[in-house]
């Protein structure tokens, strides 16, 4: 048996989550905003980042983006007021004067809050591609 509520959820969070990507080509950092928390992070191989520095550098155009597609299918799994989204993602992002290409696994992990979900933390992943062989 299907679980609706399960699924409306997981097809509510998969609207935000493209939703969040086309804005966040847009580089407009003030409508990136909407969708974090103000506890937001994001973590990579880079360490960890806050909402006030990722935002900070959209902000100054030092950090912008061109494409952001998400190339596989969503993964949510929902607790409640707390959901996490799993997607494979492309994206080219600009820093510090260098196109930057990348095949990510991006985890974001929602709270619903007053009624509308809001991003907490984002997590990403070099994705290996499947195409590689074996050395």
């Amino acid at each position: 048996m299907i679980n609706t509520e399960a699924a409306g959820v997981a097809s509510e969070l998969v609207v935000i989550a493209d939703d969040w990507a086309r804005v966040i080509v847009s580089n407009d950092a003030a409508r990136i905003g909407e969708f974090m928390s103000e506890e937001w992070v994001i973590v990579s191989e880079s360490g960890v980042a806050t909402r006030e520095q990722f935002l900070a550098l959209v902000g100054s155009g030092e950090l912008s983006h061109s494409a952001m597609d998400r190339v596989s299918d969503a993964r949510v799994r929902s607790y409640g007021d707390t959901a996490v989204l799993t997607i494979r993602q492309t994206s080219t992002a600009h820093y510090g004067g260098q196109r930057l290409d990348a095949d990510e696994w991006v985890t974001d992990v929602f709270a619903r809050r007053e009624g509308r979900w809001e991003c907490v933390l984002t997590q990403i992943t070099s994705a290996v591609s499947t195409d590689r062989q074996s050395a």
